[in-house]
């Protein structure tokens, strides 16, 4: 089964390249991240023609999280948010796939150290720990998947001594991501040597990807029993080079 993770920002913008992608690609379970839809405008027929069934949670402008999954693996128990957790932007969205339990999520960006948003953040990345501790409990084999906003590592960043202390690169959020590792889950990535310098976004601007100046804060998060299956990852750079193309490159795992 593979598992693919993509921030499209934008999905109106960016449909014709995710059908073309599943269809070159067909991974069995996928979730998308900054649709920047309202419900009601969610391309649902398009995918489903494409043999995609979906779950989707947006809001007009920004954020929105959406999943979808080959017919015939059944999307059940679909939960949006995080339970608890009092939060207007649609940033989360669970579901079951196949007796996997499937969570994607669009990490806050965080803005500035010291701002109201990063403070957000750092609640934002509590809550969804503590639900997450639940959820383990309740489904053994999880993966958490999408957009974090965060580089855990150096190794991570084009330019570390820049990025210290920046967004993104923060102890604060490494240290939240150590949290999630903590809870029992294993960055898939890191299980399988890798190119070095590999990054799944790139800023728009500066010839950032031409350059390869960009950062790995695209994730996929394993529990033991799904890490143990886990048999490749990689982040997929070809839809970067795509005419008016996100930012962001899908990044997948393929477990066996």
């Amino acid at each position: 089964m593979r598992l693919a993770t993509w921030n499209v920002n934008s999905l109106s913008v960016r449909l014709p390249q995710l059908l073309d992608w599943l269809a070159a690609t067909t991974p069995d379970v996928v979730v998308l991240q900054e649709t920047k839809l309202t419900d009601d405008r969610f391309p649902a027929d398009a995918l489903r023609a494409a043999g995609y069934a979906c779950a989707w949670f947006g809001q007009k402008t920004y954020n929105g999280v959406a999943l979808l999954a080959r017919e015939p693996l059944e999307i059940g128990d679909v939960v949006r948010n995080i339970p608890g957790f009092d939060d207007p932007q649609a940033r989360v969205i669970a579901a079951t796939v196949a007796g996997t339990r499937i969570v994607g999520a669009y990490f806050p960006n965080g803005q500035a150290p010291d701002s109201e948003k990063f403070a957000y953040k750092l609640d934002w990345l509590a809550a969804l720990q503590r639900w997450l501790a639940q959820e383990l409990a309740a489904h053994p084999a999880l993966a958490l998947m999408g957009d974090f906003n965060i580089a855990p590592e150096d190794r991570d960043v084009h330019d570390p001594v820049a990025w210290a202390g920046q967004i993104h690169c923060t102890d604060e959020e490494r240290a939240a991501f150590r949290a999630l590792v903590g809870l029992g889950l294993d960055d898939a990535f890191r299980r399988f040597e890798q190119p070095e310098r590999s990054w799944s976004w790139w800023d728009y601007r500066n010839l950032a990807f031409r350059r390869n100046q960009g950062l790995r804060i695209d994730h996929i998060l394993l529990s033991a029993p799904l890490a143990g299956r886990a048999t490749a990852c990689a982040i997929d750079r070809g839809p970067r080079r795509n005419e008016r193309p996100s930012d962001h490159a899908p990044v997948w795992v393929d477990l066996e």
